[in-house]
């Protein structure tokens, strides 16, 4: 055991008295603790990074060890200020899936696993039609064209392969058709 020593400090070592502590550390050179976040803190923390559900929002401050009806208060306030909205969070993440090239079954599946009603779904589809942005055989000629090349209406294993993909991306049966059945260099 290190024994502790007194009177005149050594060489670069400070006297004990005004000397400057090093920043965060506390008398001894222990760290001082945070004081231990709020609810609301720690949901306006998960909120300034990116929109969220309400469920996924009360599920993550749940995962933080807030209590359940203590996040679902949590997360009601944050609604009324404003700070949360599903609706909001349904139309940001039916733009981001539909611009990345997803179809309309994948993004109604993903919406509802947030939890969000058929309400917010709507006008999640409604937002992407007064933008134009539910083309969605458009999407998915791009997507064939992209992937796939020139020749998938000739090659039928080519096209069986792009209407997997486009299936797998949420597409639904004509849109899929129609988007196989095509020649690229026509469409």
């Amino acid at each position: 055991m290190a024994r502790r020593r007194t009177g005149s400090a050594g060489p670069g070592q400070g006297s004990g008295e005004g000397s400057p502590e090093p920043a965060g550390q506390g008398a001894g050179g222990q760290r001082r603790r945070r004081p231990e976040l709020t609810p609301a803190q720690r949901a306006m923390g998960l909120l300034v990074r990116r929109e969220h559900s309400r469920k996924e929002l009360a599920r993550k401050l749940e995962a933080r060890g807030v209590d359940e009806a203590e996040a679902e208060a949590t997360v009601a306030r944050m609604a009324e200020a404003g700070w949360q909205d599903d609706d909001r969070f349904a139309v940001g993440l039916a733009r981001m899936r539909s611009h990345a090239g997803y179809g309309p079954l994948r993004i109604r599946a993903e919406l509802s696993t947030h939890g969000l009603g058929d309400d917010a779904i709507r006008a999640a589809f409604e937002a992407l039609a007064e933008a134009g942005d539910d083309d969605w055989l458009a999407v998915a000629r791009d997507l064939v064209r992209r992937r796939h090349g020139p020749g998938v209406a000739d090659d039928l294993a080519l096209r069986r392969k792009a209407a997997d993909f486009l299936f797998r991306r949420g597409f639904g049966g004509d849109t899929v058709r129609a988007a196989t059945a095509f020649d690229i260099d026509e469409g």
